[in-house]
């Protein structure tokens, strides 16, 4: 091991993944099915049912996007990453310069921090069931209790100790929840559906029986509850394929794809896909529409109650845990992020405060009731830096143009990678608020905006650097 590498603790952090240290196949499905059956899914499938969506509409687009997903994983993000070998922070560095990749970092971190937040709501709706106190509702924007700011702080205080204890910590505790929250969410599906049947009083013989209760009873269509965008076929595909855009098209995921030994192995992401963003959001979907035939006015999106309407305390451990096993990975990433900024920070003190600053935005349930469109605009902000990477290591050279220019040139902030980014989200900006594109689906042409840019904006930049 070079002295390098361990300083870096063995990650290979400046360096290619050696051949000895590839992994298998396995590795990748377990680590995608985990991470994305977790508690953005709790939010996530009640979000679709306020949002107005048909039972068509929700199937076939969650099929189609995820399928999308998938295929971006494999095409875009994996075969760069396991012919580089590197992380996408490294790779960032030598395309864009250190500077550049410090904006990147506090762009990340803050997003990063959002998200987490968002997972501790999650869990502090679980508290809430227990202490009962007064729970914000699906509008609501600031905290509605003491109570409730006391539970996001109990469990946004211990999410924090232990992301900042780091990455094994994190690990330990997400492999021994994982496998058990797969069959939770399972049983969540299976009582929703039950409870289905039982209300309408329908006898279910045949899958045409089932798929009529579907359309009737479960996911009817119709307008979306008060202040939510309306969904259709279109809006669950581009949803699906681009929740997780910063990870695939946005190359996130080269740091994970490094270790592959071959790129076809962007395949086990489906295990995530299909298991997490298909049969995880329809479980919590379930839930969340059989709250709303009981109660049509009770239109809040609260995890903690639904699942202990459908499976009692199993089902609140399963909020907890959910939330936090989303929220603890999340935090440690954005930890990691802003220790970039801040080097000679002890890692330990740099996590912990990013966990306080993700318990404080977790206060406030704006950020988990408005998911849908926050995950969209997450990965609408780091979409062009992956346009970027893909352009510079596939088309640059094909131009007359130099790849990873920051690196030859020495340059610690690469003009053209810097404006591309800042001009495409102007762009996008634009598209949403003056020509009334919706943020669902700006980013696809977004990504083709950043793409041409780099290109006009490299020919420019390192033709007059070299004048």
């Amino acid at each position: 091991m070079s002295e390098e590498q361990s300083q870096a603790g063995g990650e290979f952090e400046r360096q290619p993944v050696p051949k000895e240290s590839l992994l298998g196949f396995k590795s990748f499905i377990g680590m995608y099915a985990g991470e994305h059956c977790a508690g953005t899914e709790l939010m996530i499938g009640p979000l679709f049912v306020a949002a107005g969506v048909s039972a068509f509409d929700l199937i076939f687009g969650l099929i189609f996007g995820n399928l999308l997903a998938v295929l971006s994983w494999m095409f875009i993000c994996a075969p760069i990453a396991t012919r580089a070998r590197l992380t996408l922070y490294y790779q960032l560095e030598k395309i864009c310069g250190r500077n550049l990749v410090t904006l990147y970092n506090l762009a990340n971190g803050v997003m990063f921090c959002f998200l987490a937040g968002s997972m501790i709501t999650v869990s502090a709706t679980a508290v809430g069931v227990c202490v009962n106190f007064p729970m914000p509702g699906l509008n609501d924007i600031m905290p509605n209790s003491i109570g409730w700011i006391l539970a996001v702080l109990a469990v946004g205080g211990l999410i924090a100790i232990v992301a900042a204890f780091g990455y094994n910590s994190v690990a330990k505790f997400a492999n021994i929840a994982s496998p058990w929250m797969v069959l939770v969410f399972l049983v969540f599906g299976i009582v929703g559906l039950r409870q289905f049947i039982v209300a309408s009083d329908t006898s279910i013989g045949s899958l045409s029986d089932l798929w009529q209760l579907a359309t009737t009873e479960i996911w009817k269509g119709g307008d979306p509850i008060k202040d939510q965008t309306k969904f259709t076929f279109w809006h669950v595909t581009f949803f699906a394929w681009f929740c997780n855009m910063a990870m695939h098209i946005g190359m996130s995921d080269l740091t994970i794809f490094r270790f592959a030994r071959k790129s076809w192995y962007g395949v086990a992401t489906a295990s995530g896909m299909y298991v997490g963003h298909f049969m995880a959001w329809i479980s919590a979907s379930l839930l969340y529409a059989y709250q709303l035939r009981l109660d049509p006015t009770d239109d809040s999106v609260l995890p903690g109650p639904m699942a202990f309407r459908a499976a009692g305390y199993a089902g609140l451990l399963c909020v907890v845990i959910a939330g936090w096993t989303t929220a603890n990975p999340t935090i440690y990433r954005a930890g990691l992020a802003f220790q970039a900024i801040v080097p000679r920070m002890p890692r330990f003190s740099v996590t912990l405060a990013t966990g306080m600053l993700a318990t404080v935005a977790g206060m406030f349930p704006a950020i988990a009731m408005k998911l849908l469109g926050f995950v969209a605009i997450y990965g609408m902000i780091l979409m062009p830096m992956g346009a970027v990477i893909f352009v510079d290591y596939y088309l640059l050279k094909k131009f007359g143009m130099q790849s990873n220019y920051a690196e030859l040139s020495r340059k610690t902030f690469n003009w053209a990678a810097g404006l591309t980014w800042f001009i495409t989200l102007g762009t996008c900006v634009a598209l949403v608020k003056f020509a009334g594109v919706q943020i669902y689906f700006v980013s696809l042409p977004g990504w083709f905006v950043a793409a041409v840019l780099y290109i006009v904006l490299s020919k420019i930049y390192q033709k007059k650097v070299h004048q």
